[in-house]
Order: C-alpha cells, then sequence, then structure tokens
C-alpha cells in the first residue's frame, strides 16, 4: 500500500498537511498525561482523600458546560481537559480542590485558545462555576498548575489529529466534503473525554479510531483506503487500532442508548428560586427599560445611566452568585432533555 505522499496527484496543500502531522506525531508523547498517575486515578476506591474516575469524569461535564455557557470553542474544552489530566496525573490531589482545579484549567485553556475579547472573566467564571473558590485561590492554584506543567499549555490533543485527519482524508478523497462530518466528529470526541481511560490513549489513535467508526458507517471504499494509509502514516499498529477502536465504539454505543443520561443541545439557561431572585441584582432576571431616543438624535446623560445597571463583581459579591440549576448540553443531537446541576461535583476549598 502506497503512503500518503507518494499517492499520485498528491497536491502542495496535502504535503503541507503531512509536515503538520508528522510535526504533531513527534510532540504528542510529551502533553500526554503520566500513565501511571491515571493508573492510580483509575484503581482509586471513592472516598474524601484521592480523586476517582467518577470524580473526575463529572468534573469534565462541569468543564463542558462552562464552555457552552461562555461559548467558547471545542478547542478549549479539550485543552482544558488536557490541562485537568495532566496535573491529576502528576499530583495527588483532594476532591475538595478539584473545583478550583477545574476552572484554572479551564481558564488557562481559554487564554491560550481565544482571543482576548472572548475570554470569561475570574469573577464571571467563579460566579458560574459556583466553584466557592476566591480570586486569590485560583491565582495561588494556576501557579501550581504551572509550574507543575512547566508552563506548557498548548498541547497536540486529539482534536487537533481529528481536524488534520479529517482534511487530510478529503484532500485525497473525491467524496463531497459534507459526507464526512466534522461536527459529528467532534461530538463523539467530547463522549470519549467524559471517559478517564481515553486519556491513556495516544492523541492520534484516539483521532484515527473515531475517524475509521464514520467512515466504516459510511460505507465508502475510497475513503476507507484513505483512512488505512493515514494509519500507516502515522505508525498506528493494528493491535493498537483493535484494542481502542472496541473501547471507542462501546462508548459511542452507551451515549446513544435511550438509557444513558446525558445532556441535551439546548441552549443553558437561568433557573431562579424565589429566594435566590430575592438576593440576585435586577440585570440578572430582567431587562432594564431603555430611554427611548430623541428625534434629535440625543440621549439624556441622567437617563441614560439610570437604564444601564453593572453587574458587581469581586470576592464580597459571591453571595449572590447566579443560581445553579444549569441546562448544559453536548453530544448527541437526538438526546433526551434532561436537567443537570453544575454543582453536582463541586466542593468548596
Amino acid at each position: 500500500m502506497k503512503d500518503l505522499a507518494a499517492m499520485d496527484h498528491t497536491s502542495n496543500e496535502a504535503l503541507k498537511l503531512l509536515k503538520q502531522l508528522n510535526l504533531h506525531l513527534e510532540l504528542e508523547s510529551k502533553y500526554q498525561p503520566r500513565e501511571k498517575g491515571l493508573i492510580l486515578i483509575e484503581s482509586t476506591v471513592e472516598n474524601d482523600n484521592t480523586i476517582c474516575p467518577r470524580l473526575r469524569n463529572a468534573k469534565v461535564e462541569d468543564l463542558w458546560s462552562l464552555t457552552n455557557f461562555f461559548d467558547l470553542t471545542m478547542e478549549t474544552f479539550v485543552l482544558a481537559v488536557n490541562i485537568l489530566d495532566r496535573f491529576l496525573a502528576v499530583m495527588k490531589v483532594k476532591p475538595k480542590h478539584l473545583s478550583c482545579i477545574g476552572v484554572c484549567s479551564f481558564q488557562l485553556a481559554a487564554r491560550v485558545v481565544e482571543e482576548d475579547c472572548n475570554i470569561p472573566s475570574v469573577h464571571d467564571v467563579i460566579r458560574i462555576s459556583q466553584c466557592k473558590c476566591t480570586v486569590s485561590d485560583m491565582k495561588r492554584m494556576e501557579k501550581i498548575i504551572s509550574d507543575k506543567l512547566h508552563f506548557e499549555f498548548k498541547a497536540t490533543t486529539a482534536l487537533t489529529f481529528l481536524h488534520l485527519y479529517h482534511t487530510i482524508v478529503l484532500c485525497h478523497s473525491s467524496e463531497r466534503k459534507e459526507v464526512l462530518n466534522l461536527d459529528k466528529l467532534e461530538a463523539q470526541l467530547k463522549a470519549c473525554n467524559c471517559r478517564l481511560i481515553f486519556s491513556k490513549a495516544k492523541p492520534s489513535v484516539l483521532a484515527l479510531c473515531l475517524l475509521t467508526l464514520e467512515v466504516e458507517t459510511l460505507k465508502s471504499l475510497e475513503l476507507f483506503e484513505i483512512a488505512l494509509r493515514v494509519q500507516k502514516h502515522s505508525k498506528v499498529s493494528d493491535e493498537d487500532m483493535l484494542y481502542w477502536r472496541e473501547l471507542v465504539s462501546k462508548c459511542l454505543a452507551d451515549y446513544s442508548s435511550p438509557e444513558c443520561c446525558k445532556p441535551d443541545h439546548r441552549k443553558l439557561v437561568w433557573t431562579v428560586s424565589r429566594r435566590t431572585a430575592q438576593n440576585l441584582h435586577n440585570s440578572y432576571y430582567s431587562v432594564p427599560e431603555l430611554p427611548t431616543i430623541p428625534e434629535c438624535g440625543c440621549i439624556n446623560e441622567s437617563e441614560s445611566e439610570d437604564s444601564c445597571e453593572e453587574m458587581s463583581s469581586g470576592e464580597d459579591s459571591l453571595s449572590s452568585s447566579p443560581p445553579s440549576d444549569l441546562e448544559a448540553s453536548f453530544f448527541f443531537d437526538n438526546c433526551k432533555p434532561r436537567l443537570k446541576r453544575l454543582t453536582r461535583h463541586l466542593y468548596p476549598l
């Protein structure tokens, strides 16, 4: 079987993509969580002193809820999970600190990926996540995470390979671009990210498993042959592919089943109790009346100031934080709605 670079009609764009792929294949082991640490978490029974798989997986779901609420990218979510897992794999963490570690991982990932104007403020992240930590707590935790990870946050992840593989396959294929749905592949990757076991897989292998499983469902011989060439170029053994494909297939089947409880795709909304509403700032749950614009085009300054109320911020205002009931959505479009409490597994410092 020919390698991708040796295929006929290989364009300059395809060659550039292969160079990028080779670079990320060299870097992926550097940014993979320490396997011994992940195995230790896997073997941990739930208690008050150490992190168990259930708590880690629940925290990843919370990270996706935050990503969805602040309308950030998939890359931010995947990188936040990577930072979280890498830190948990080198440090023994108590459950009460996990909430602070989670929001710090989210904030660090957002700073790497997002434009400055899209990065949520620390105060907003604290309020929305209801992690009960202070700004000072987050600053201290961010410093600890940064030191332990040697300030190496811009990691090569499974999403990196998924995007590369998807583009490479389409470059060598005559199929329509919409045939291989990238959004669906990303949704499946989210499902895998919520299982600790997939943090042990090489990002390139995990991405390739998702790609080949999707190609199989399309029953396209051309795409399947290209996927095999991608596997050969990435030097992924058949044994690794068979092992991880089986686990990925089972995970996706579990998430697709009606018995699996998972959030839906609806926008996040507040559910405010009467007592909470009494303590909330007016701007949280009502839209202020705007002044009428005069025909002359001038607005009375006093009216403008009275009509707009700033949202209070700071450590002293945490007692008036928004309510805890949120609806978060991810995975598949045909999921049944379920109300998810973001604070389900958040513990105070």
